[in-house]
């Protein structure tokens, strides 16, 4: 099962595809994203008889975007896929999914992937 995945906004969007089913998913994860990501994932995963071990590859949606949500996001996609070491490939643009689904299929893998941000990140400076 290959899993896509889009944490760049509050609005999380999840693929989850298996051979020709497809099933989309999106999530308003808000402040929650850390806590839940996994639990979410898990949770998608059982709907359709899976579970992490059941992944084959995964694809994330690299940026632009949320600073917070991108590094959250691919912080646990990273993990997952060095734990059961699969594959994992990032693209952006609009049409990541397709070439995130052409990259697997063609045996790529970048091992971990990095955030594009778009710009420089938002970073409060501490106060003292």
């Amino acid at each position: 099962m290959i899993v896509l995945w889009d944490s760049s906004d509050m609005l999380c969007r999840l693929e989850l595809i298996d051979g020709d089913d497809v099933q989309k998913y999106e999530w308003q994860a808000n402040r929650t994203l850390a806590r839940d990501m996994l639990a979410f994932l898990r949770d998608k995963l059982a709907l359709q008889d899976a579970t992490f071990n059941d992944i084959t590859g995964i694809g994330a949606f690299r940026g632009p975007g949320s600073f917070t949500g991108l590094r959250i996001g691919l912080t646990v996609l990273n993990t997952i896929a060095s734990a059961n070491q699969v594959p994992i490939v990032g693209c952006i643009g609009d049409d990541w999914e397709s070439g995130c689904r052409a990259r697997l299929n063609a045996g790529e893998n970048d091992e971990i992937v990095v955030p594009e941000y778009g710009g420089d990140a938002n970073i409060t400076k501490p106060r003292k």
